[in-house]
Formats: structure tokens, C-alpha cells, sequence
């Protein structure tokens, strides 16, 4: 009963220190002060900053529930420890302090989570590679297991593609069930990129094989990707502050430069911090060039930005072959059963429980590796 209550006390101290440690009390004034502001009439006069609004609303009440939620869990967990009969209800009341500590813990991760992507939703592609139909039916179990991960941690996700396998029937683990030659998820929960992002990598799979008649030991491949959602940007977007800008303005010239206005209508602006360069001299008035020059500048603005995101995406997705000599974890079912993963040199002979979903401690190791090199296990 005393260690019961001293859990509770301690789980109690962890959460204060931890809404220290975020400013919870400052979240909760500036989501005060942007219900206001959506409570006022012209509210939703300015698109653009209506919807940045709406997201920052969207965000800090998700913090702020999160945390009002694990206090309420908590005191209930308290309100229930005064007046427990049996071994059987303690030992209940033990597994719901588990359940708020493992969820503290995943909280605690997501605050050191400080890459620029870290906090996007995310989409992951799994692509069979060498072994023929062993690979195809690796990838099938891949993404059962991502899935009932998933799941386990109340992720939403949708299949954005999928190309099954050419030949009919998978192993007779698989029930029959076809193989996958590719498979595209897109995960939407907050900070999803920076939980998987070090999945990526080539996933190993040495096992007696379903579909050789010599039952042989066969070794397949699978790459997996995991790619932050990147915001599309739109035009309306694009803020152009005075301070950014030259504006000068100049005659209109015509065929053999020859000035075909004695007014100075034609408009030249720079956007400073890119260089970038608009000219218009096509209207009869100063303020038309002004207003058709400023559209193309955000033209131009946009379409590098467009380039630069491309750029981004590309220098994400680095191309790995899923082969020898590439892979990250090994899963191993005969002739012995382990999981081991390369680069934090966790691993378990638990492989069932592993291809049930079971992965965050293969998934915590490598955050937390990254958060801290001189981690890694000898």
C-alpha cells in the first residue's frame, strides 16, 4: 500500500516538473488569448492568419488536454488506492501507473525532439528487395507489424499504395495471404516523423524458407522509408514585409529603348533576402505596375520555395539499396530466434512478440542514441 502511494507521489512530481519544463502555464494564456481573438468579429477577415490560428489552437489544445488528462487519470488511480481490498485490485492499479508512466516517458521524448521535422506527421514506404517472393511476404509482415505498432499506440494511418505480389498465395504463416511488393502509409499524429524517422534503413529477415521445396535457409530484403509530411506552400501564404523590399520606380521603355512615358509608371522590386527581381511596365498607372509587380514577385517567391521543398524531399529520401551489407536490424527465426538491431545492439529472442508490434524498445534505443551517442551499448 506504502509503495503504491509513493509511486503515485512519484509519477505526481515527474508530471509538475515536466509542465515546468514546457511552460505549461504560458500555453494555456496564449490559447486564452487566441480564443479571443477568434471570438472577435473581423476574425475571419484575413485568411491566411485565420488559418495559422486555427493550427496554434488546434496544437496547444492537445497539449494542454494531454496533461489535464494524465493529472485526472492520476487522481483516480488515488481515489482508488484508499480503498483497494485484494492483491488482484492492486496489482490493476499497478498496471494503470505503468500505463501513465510509459506514457510520460513517450511525452519526455517527444520535448528533446528538436529537428526541424521532428514534430510533422509522416508517411513510411516499405519496398521489397532481394529474395524474390521471400522479400514480398518480409514486406507483408513489416507492415503487419508497423501496423499493429501502430495501433498499440492509437496512431491513425491510411494506406496511400499498395502493389501486391504477382504470384497468387503467401507463406503458410500468411495464411495465404499475398505478399507485397510496396506499400505506402501515411501516419497522421503529431511528432509520428520524429518517433520513426530512424526506421529507415534495410531490414534483414534470415529464415527456412516457406516457398523452397528443399527447405533451405533463405536471407530477404526490405527498405524501409520514412519521410516527414512536408507542408504544401501556397501563395496566399507568402508575406511580403516592406522592409524586404526595394521599390524603384522608372519610365516605361519601348522598342530601341526610347522612353514612351514622360511619367515614371514602370516598377522595379527586389525582394532583399533572395535577390529575387520583379519588373512591370504593362499598366497605364504607377499603382497598377506596383500591385502586377508584387503578384510576380510572390510568383517567383513561390516557385523557389516549391524548388527548395522539392530539394528537401529528395535529400530525404537517400536512395538505399535493399541488399547485402545495408541493413540496420536482423530478424532471425531459424535456425535460432533473435532481433538485434545494428546500431544500438538491442535485441530479444522474442521475435513473435517483435512481428506482433512490439518495437519501442528498439525504437526508444535509437532516439535516445541520437539524443545521446555516448549511449550506445558496447
Amino acid at each position: 500500500m506504502n509503495d503504491l502511494k509513493s509511486k503515485i507521489q512519484e509519477i505526481r512530481n515527474n508530471i509538475k516538473k515536466l509542465e515546468k519544463e514546457i511552460d505549461l502555464e504560458k500555453k494555456k494564456l496564449e490559447l486564452e488569448e487566441l480564443n479571443k481573438k477568434m471570438s472577435r468579429p473581423d476574425f475571419w477577415k484575413v485568411p491566411e492568419e485565420t488559418v495559422d490560428i486555427l493550427k496554434r489552437v488546434k496544437e496547444l489544445k492537445g497539449e494542454i488536454n494531454f496533461w489535464m488528462e494524465l493529472e485526472k487519470k492520476l487522481d483516480e488511480v488515488e481515489d482508488l488506492s484508499e480503498s483497494i481490498d485484494s492483491d488482484k485490485s492492486s496489482a490493476d492499479l499497478e498496471n494503470q501507473l505503468i500505463n501513465l508512466e510509459k506514457q510520460i516517458e513517450d511525452k519526455k521524448l517527444e520535448i528533446f525532439l528538436s529537428d526541424p521535422y521532428d514534430k510533422n506527421e509522416a508517411i513510411m514506404i516499405l519496398t521489397a528487395g532481394q529474395g524474390g517472393r521471400d522479400a514480398e511476404d518480409f514486406c507483408r509482415m513489416l507492415f503487419r507489424m508497423y501496423s499493429n505498432y501502430f495501433a498499440k499506440k492509437k496512431w491513425p494511418y491510411q494506406i496511400l499504395y499498395q502493389h501486391f505480389s504477382e504470384e497468387p498465395g503467401g507463406s503458410k504463416d500468411a495464411g495465404g495471404e499475398m505478399g507485397l511488393k510496396n506499400i505506402s502509409l501515411e501516419i497522421n499524429t503529431p511528432y509520428a516523423y520524429g518517433f520513426l524517422k530512424n526506421e529507415s534503413g534495410v531490414h534483414r529477415l534470415v529464415r527456412i524458407s516457406p516457398f523452397d521445396a528443399k527447405k533451405q535457409r533463405h536471407t530477404s530484403f526490405v527498405l524501409v522509408e520514412v519521410l516527414p509530411q512536408i507542408e504544401e506552400i501556397d501563395l496566399k501564404d507568402i508575406e511580403l514585409r516592406d522592409e524586404d523590399l526595394k521599390i524603384e520606380f522608372m519610365r516605361s521603355s519601348g522598342p530601341g529603348g526610347q522612353n514612351v512615358n514622360k511619367r515614371e509608371t514602370a516598377v522595379r522590386i527586389v525582394h532583399l533576402p533572395t535577390g529575387l527581381m520583379a519588373v512591370c511596365q504593362s499598366e497605364r498607372s504607377q499603382q497598377q505596375n506596383r500591385e502586377k509587380a508584387l503578384h510576380l514577385l510572390k510568383l517567383k517567391i513561390f516557385n523557389a520555395l516549391q524548388q527548395q521543398k522539392e530539394t528537401e524531399r529528395k535529400n530525404l529520401r537517400k536512395r538505399i539499396e535493399p541488399s547485402w551489407g545495408n541493413q540496420i536490424r536482423n530478424y532471425v527465426l531459424q535456425p535460432y530466434k533473435l532481433v538485434k538491431d545494428l546500431r544500438t545492439n538491442v535485441e530479444t529472442s522474442n521475435i513473435d512478440a517483435v512481428l506482433d508490434g512490439e518495437i519501442d524498445n528498439f525504437i526508444k534505443a535509437e532516439m535516445l542514441l541520437n539524443l545521446n551517442p555516448s549511449s550506445k551499448r558496447k
